[in-house]
């Protein structure tokens, strides 16, 4: 089984990477010059210098395979212009949704994209069908990138969506930073915390993707989500006990933590910085997300395995063997 493989040097494609190296996959995977290749360890991959937002670097690097894993993304941050998420997002999937779609064995592509399309949920957990409301740069980008899938799937091109949530867990760098302000007492919740996001441990993340590329029905979205939606009190509380230190206990109403975040954006651009808190990061954390899995439970067989307590647990115990925590 030959697979190519676009984001392998990132935290989500380099852990599926892993994942089916380990099974005896052949890998193929794409990387930037500047990124680095070191994080698979010991398992051989084949790496195509390259990058998706260049159509030219795709030519030929997908023949031969049999399935696709596009990964390749970039993370939600402040001060990012909404047209490098697209350049990223949308015109880096219609590039590699071309390469399969021109490759001579037809691979099954799986497009890993997020939930986050759906935007802010009120009431119960989304279902794939749910309609896409999406709330900021990263998650527009992210849905006119699953518009791109719809369309060449429209071609003839055999794709899965999979919407993986809220993804932690070792090896991480992005979340972690929650984890460091927590222990070094500096997180503080917006509306005493009580919103809802929906963790899910990467090793579950991964299970569901592959399980994406076995058993998913061509043309179908399927979330991956952690066992239950939490509040960010809860969170903030499960790797407070983690890390050793005390929940967190100042709670900033949400226009007060708009403000401020207005305010620091605009010090931190005149000191080309950037900010400690952005209206990004307020918006996460004063918004509800939380998303059904059961379609992929039905469908996949997925059920996440991992509840917050054990993969918090897992990640700490990482961070502090490689000198984070």
């Amino acid at each position: 089984m030959r697979v190519f493989i676009t984001g392998a040097t990132g935290f989500v494609g380099g852990a599926v990477a892993s994942a089916l190296a380990q099974q005896g996959a052949e890998i193929h995977a794409l990387s930037r010059s500047t990124a680095g290749c070191s994080s698979l360890g010991s398992f051989a991959v084949k790496w195509h210098e390259g990058d998706i937002t260049d159509p030219r670097n795709l030519n030929g690097a997908l023949a031969g395979s049999d399935y696709v894993v596009h990964a390749a993304g970039k993370l939600g941050q402040a001060g990012v212009q909404e047209e490098v998420y697209r350049r990223v997002h949308v015109d880096g999937t219609r590039n590699v949704m071309a390469a399969a779609l021109a490759s001579p064995t037809r691979p099954l592509v799986v497009h890993v994209s997020s939930p986050g399309v759906l935007g802010p949920i009120s009431g119960d957990a989304a279902t794939e069908d749910a309609p896409c409301r999406p709330s900021n740069s990263y998650e527009r980008t992210k849905a006119s990138a699953e518009q791109v899938v719809h369309e060449f799937a429209s071609k003839g091109l055999r794709v899965v969506i999979a919407r993986p949530e809220f993804i932690y867990g070792p090896g991480d760098r992005h979340v972690f930073k929650l984890f460091l302000a927590i222990r070094n007492r500096r997180f503080f919740y917006i509306d005493s915390g009580r919103h809802f996001c929906h963790p899910t441990f990467i090793e579950d993340a991964v299970r569901g993707v592959l399980l994406c590329l076995s058993r998913g029905r061509e043309g179908e979205t399927y979330h991956l989500a952690g066992p239950r939606a939490v509040t960010f009190r809860e969170l903030g509380a499960t790797i407070a006990a983690a890390v050793g230190v005390s929940p967190p206990a100042l709670s900033l109403p949400y226009w007060l933590a708009l403000s401020a975040a207005m305010g620091l954006e605009r010090l931190s651009s005149l000191a080309g910085r950037t900010p400690p808190l952005s209206r990004t990061a307020v918006a996460f954390f004063s918004e509800d997300r939380r998303f059904s899995w059961t379609k992929a439970h039905n469908e996949l067989g997925y059920t996440p395995q991992y509840d917050l307590a054990a993969g918090v647990a897992r990640s700490v115990d990482w961070y502090r063997q490689h000198g984070c925590l």
